[in-house]
């Protein structure tokens, strides 16, 4: 199983974004971490409800629309 880490792909598997494509934005502990996604909300997130995929993007800045448009362009 892939590593959390941040630009690392994942499904959510909980809540109401189940099924959605996200990437790691910042690890904020060793349970919760701040994703973002096409159609996941930029919040934090258990790391319990999250299945990490092979596939990890490079976070070059810290804008939240450059990271979807480069998560866009992979789907």
């Amino acid at each position: 199983m892939p590593a959390i880490e941040v630009g690392r792909l994942c499904i959510k598997t909980a809540g109401r974004e189940a099924g959605e494509k996200c990437v790691v934005v910042d690890i904020i502990d060793e349970k919760f971490v701040e994703v973002v996604g096409t159609s996941v909300k930029n919040r934090r997130c258990n790391i319990n409800h999250l299945e990490p995929l092979t596939e990890s993007i490079e976070i070059k800045s810290d804008n939240i629309e450059d990271i979807q448009k480069e998560l866009k362009s992979i789907e």
